[in-house]
């Protein structure tokens, strides 16, 4: 079972679930612009994950995003947002 890590923000009106790797520069940015607008969400750092769980992680990113690129990011388990789209990611925190 995955257990996503949460960080904490003022905005919290969206359930975020960032889906990253930790060697990506885009999946780095896009947590920093989240905390920079203090928006709270959960992320799961897929090559992170032991065994069974990467591979629950990546079916998990399939889902939502077919080419299984990173940062996928989720809203309120309907909604999705592949890759660095700092102007989409601006207006969830607006919301």
């Amino acid at each position: 079972m995955l257990e996503p890590k949460h960080v904490e923000g003022m905005h919290n009106k969206h359930k975020v679930l960032l889906y990253t790797l930790t060697t990506c520069g885009w999946c780095r940015k896009a947590k920093a612009l989240l905390q920079e607008l203090s928006v709270a969400y959960d992320y799961v750092d897929v090559d992170d994950q032991e065994g069974g769980n990467r591979e629950l992680a990546k079916q998990e990113v399939l889902k939502w995003n077919p080419a299984c690129s990173f940062p996928t990011i989720v809203l309120d388990g309907k909604d999705c947002v592949v890759g660095f789209q700092e102007d989409k990611i601006r207006e969830l925190a607006a919301e």
